[in-house]
């Protein structure tokens, strides 16, 4: 018989979640509708954002918001954590999921431009969001942080260079924040999702590796969906999580036991 976890409720607890139009972060923001909480949704593409918060609504028990957000402008994410605070007045929990995959192929057909836009988004995007997030949960005393790293963030990947430097920089600022914030009321995490069934994924392998041969080389045979890192996301924000600090969660079907 399941029995249920009352740790996993977010009603009256609102819930920021930077990169929420899509993918993960779609899933995400969906995850923390159903378990009660007030999502506000921070991201680029209105029409997306716009409609994710449609469904939040209609799915949960609480409120949904949508805040345009470019994560390179650090004004734009120090607004958007702003606008979140005043709305629901404390964010309990935030999730910095902005991501993008950058170019294919050799490190050194990369380009500077390549660099900057992958570390930009990836990891600068990452620590702006738990700049300002941070600053807020310290005057309201506490809250909990995840971010989104990648089994790339655990192991090298060929090919994707500047995504894996990007993504284990994710990881070592989760380590080091969470230490800084260890006895604040602070939690910090990562999640480092395998091949997640994304527009991501699909535009960093098109027309260079078939989709079965990603999932082939899964120990669990299958890439996973969305929905499988946003159950672990919810989990690592819940109260069922209170002793779990700087730690990366991989949800990613055995790839990184190997």
């Amino acid at each position: 018989m399941a029995i249920a976890n009352p740790a996993i409720a977010f009603e009256g607890k609102t819930v920021l979640v930077i990169g929420g139009t899509a993918g993960i972060g779609e899933a995400t923001a969906l995850c923390f509708a159903a378990a009660g909480a007030n999502v506000v949704i921070a991201g680029l593409g209105a029409p997306q954002g716009r409609a994710v918060a449609a469904a939040c609504s209609a799915y949960g028990l609480g409120e949904a918001l949508f805040i345009e957000t470019d994560v390179r402008q650090e004004s734009q994410v120090q607004a958007a954590v702003q606008r979140a605070a005043q709305r629901y007045r404390r964010i309990h929990a935030a999730v910095n999921n902005a991501g993008i995959e950058g170019r294919f192929g050799p490190v050194q057909d990369a380009t500077a431009e390549d660099f900057d836009e992958v570390i930009g988004v990836n990891l600068r995007g990452v620590w702006l969001g738990m700049k300002y997030e941070i600053s807020h949960m310290l005057a309201q005393g506490g809250g909990a942080i995840v971010n989104t790293s990648s089994s790339a963030g655990l192991t090298g990947i060929a090919n994707v260079a500047l995504y894996t430097a990007s993504k284990h920089g994710v990881v070592g600022l989760t380590k080091a924040a969470a230490l800084e914030l260890a006895q604040s009321g602070i939690r910090v995490n990562a999640v480092a999702p395998g091949p997640v069934d994304t527009g991501l994924l699909h535009r960093m392998i098109a027309g260079k590796i078939d989709v079965g041969v990603i999932a082939a080389g899964v120990p669990m045979g299958r890439i996973s969906a969305p929905s499988e890192t946003a159950q672990a996301i919810l989990w690592l924000c819940s109260d069922a999580a209170s002793f779990v600090t700087g730690h990366t969660l991989a949800v990613d079907g055995g790839m990184t036991v190997r």
